[in-house]
């Protein structure tokens, strides 16, 4: 009913989703117990870059405390945070139709997944901050647009269909791509991905549990579910970002082990992996040149409009003004939650200090 992650993968396969993540959780464990006994620790003439490079190569993590170049930093602020104002953004599409849901039993499990999401921005600016950024200055960041969130939260949601499409053609995007980030070298990124990919796991279950139910309904039920497929398809094939070729940071990102795999290997990998479970839907995807290739052992498909994604990610969407407004006004709301927290924090560590 669910499908698989990969095809060929049964749930319990060392090849599913969930698998790589508990792999990925071990070698970390794994990791921290071996440490880097060939290279030692730097001294105060060592060569620091030199031992970065040996921890990069030695698939060991790069933690807070550790020195290192201002380019690898720089790089993991920005990813980190396009990737934390992406999880906050992406609660308004689906916010806006808890209200709104067929039963109570699909509000309950709305709310916890639009909850999820809250909670994974909260761990992602938290990984950011250890690396010597402030939450407030990553949310001016996106407000005066010098940082961007994922391009795929500037669509509408016209129906309830596309909130299964989302949990299955989105989060399913999503975690293809955020898998190979739980073996990141950036210790704290890393870890947060664990949790953060476990618990997408379960979205793309409910979305595409959503889409099968409706699929197997009445034919208007079907019809609907089909609709929602066309209009996320391509947006969601934009989301591994633009080919190879023209990826900016792409390069650098997987020589430092920041990213695994290559935009093009993640956007194959998804393709592939829902053509089979859009078998099980009994849905199609809206692609005439769909293929199996039987010499490259992969589906041909027809690529995204990546013209359409840069002008998204520019500010030309069709709800990036209403994204950004609701979360500017959102944030300006929310201002007394801040300060009442702050001064409470500061009447603890005053209370603290006293008593010491």
């Amino acid at each position: 009913m669910y499908g698989n992650d990969f095809p060929g993968a049964d749930e319990g396969s060392a090849t599913g989703l969930l698998d790589q993540v508990e792999a990925a959780e071990a070698d970390l464990r794994a990791a921290a117990v071996r440490g880097l006994a060939a290279s030692g620790s730097p001294g105060a003439d060592s060569d620091l870059q030199e031992y970065f490079d040996a921890v990069i190569g030695a698939d060991q993590k790069i933690e807070p405390r550790d020195w290192m170049p201002d380019s690898y930093r720089k790089t993991l602020i920005r990813q980190i945070a396009q990737h934390a104002h992406s999880e906050i953004i992406g609660m308004q599409p689906e916010g806006n139709w808890i209200s709104r849901a067929p039963s109570l039993k699909r509000k309950a499990i709305l709310l916890a997944k639009v909850q999820d999401e809250a909670g994974h921005g909260l761990y992602l600016y938290a990984a950011a901050e250890t690396l010597g950024v402030t939450r407030d200055e990553l949310v001016d960041l996106l407000f005066e647009g010098r940082q961007k969130y994922s391009s795929i939260f500037n669509y509408p949601t016209l129906t309830w269909a596309d909130v299964g499409a989302i949990g299955w053609l989105v989060d399913g995007a999503a975690i293809v791509n955020q898998v190979p980030l739980c073996r990141c070298s950036y210790g704290p990124y890393a870890r947060a991905m664990i949790r953060v990919c476990k618990e997408e796991s379960f979205h793309q279950r409910q979305g595409y549990e959503i889409l099968h139910t409706l699929s197997h309904g009445t034919p208007a039920q079907k019809a609907m579910a089909q609709d929602a497929i066309d209009r996320w398809w391509y947006p969601s094939l934009a989301m591994f970002g633009p080919p190879d070729a023209d990826s900016t940071h792409s390069a650098q990102s997987m020589a430092w082990k920041i990213k695994r795999f290559s935009n093009d290997e993640l956007r194959q990998r998804f393709v592939d992996m829902c053509v089979q479970q859009a078998e099980i839907l009994g849905l199609g995807l809206p692609d005439p040149e769909l293929r199996w290739n039987e010499q490259r052992q992969a589906h041909d498909f027809t690529q995204p409009d990546y013209t359409e994604l840069m002008r998204v990610i520019s500010g030309d969407g069709p709800c990036n003004r209403q994204r950004m407004d609701h979360r500017r006004r959102a944030h300006a709301e929310g201002a007394w939650v801040r300060e009442a927290a702050a001064a409470y924090a500061a009447k603890q560590a005053a209370r603290a200090e006293v008593a010491a």
